[in-house]
């Protein structure tokens, strides 16, 4: 039996034989059966599913736009269907560039969110026994301590758990200090978090205009506004860069003071004091 050809659906419908919603359906079904007869046969086959399945919800407009003027329906929509495969592909390579991008640049970004190095057992123990002892040879806990909550952000709880035994603490109470401190400076890391995440957004919009412009032709008006929106983002993407740069993401002295029950200036002197043990200790580590 032969198969009935889109001309002949469009005359059943005008006739009054065929409801709209069959209509449009019977099209659909012509469509996705027979690829070879439409203008883009040479496209595979998943990819042509696809677009028919995007197609669908324009013909309803395509057969309102329909006039008998001269061209029949099947060479009418035989052209719509043409200019909507090019904004289909055009939509489908913007959409695969932006994927590529994300993908090639997640590499790269992973330095951004690297974390501090994680030290093994024994080289905190050998650093923080180092440092707990003073000038004159007495052991002093009260700074490191001071120096573990002002530095909260890049203490774990299992490395907290590793290093409480080495300050005289059980490894509960010193999570529990550091959850105070994570708990009043709240307000604060949410803010640099979604400033970061901000950041990495435009980082991403910054790689994707890059693809895209090596993918446009150069002197058309297309690549022109590819290449200003560029250089915008880029702008934008160091600025953001170094506004996040400039914020401290350590605890203030008066906030360690506040969660050690202690006097700020105390908060002052300890770590001042273990700086400068500090620099000893590595200017000694340098000569050997």
């Amino acid at each position: 039996m032969q198969k009935k050809s889109l001309n002949q659906f469009y005359n059943s419908y005008r006739s009054g034989d065929m409801e709209r919603e069959n209509f449009e359906g019977a099209i659909y079904t012509f469509l996705v059966n027979n690829q070879e007869k439409t203008c883009i046969s040479h496209w595979n086959n998943d990819l042509y599913e696809d677009f028919v399945s995007w197609f669908y919800p324009r013909l309803k407009k395509s057969i309102d736009n329909y006039q008998e003027m001269g061209a029949s329906f099947e060479a009418f929509l035989g052209k719509y269907m043409l200019l909507s495969a090019k904004e289909f592909q055009i939509r489908a390579t913007t959409n695969s560039i932006t994927e590529y991008s994300a993908w090639s640049a997640q590499i790269p970004e992973m330095y951004v969110y690297e974390e501090a190095p994680v030290y093994t057992h024994n080289n905190a123990q050998e650093i923080i026994s180092n440092l707990i002892i003073d000038r004159s040879g007495r052991k002093n806990t009260r700074r490191i301590l001071a120096l573990i909550i002002k530095c909260y952000c890049c203490v774990s709880d299992n490395f907290a758990e590793r290093i409480a035994p080495l300050i005289g603490m059980s490894s509960k109470e010193l999570i529990k200090l550091l959850d105070e401190i994570r708990e009043m400076r709240q307000e604060k890391d949410d803010r640099i978090f979604r400033m970061k995440e901000r950041s990495y957004c435009q980082y991403y919009r910054c790689i994707v205009y890059e693809k895209r412009l090596i993918h446009t032709r150069e002197n058309t008006s297309e690549h022109e506004r590819l290449k200003f929106r560029l250089e915008k983002a880029r702008e934008r993407l160091e600025k953001m860069r170094k506004r996040i740069s400039a914020i401290r993401t350590d605890a203030t002295n008066k906030q360690v003071a506040e969660i050690l029950g202690i006097a700020k200036g105390t908060v002052d002197a300890n770590l001042h004091r273990l700086k400068t043990r500090w620099e000893i200790m590595s200017k000694k580590a340098e000569l050997n």
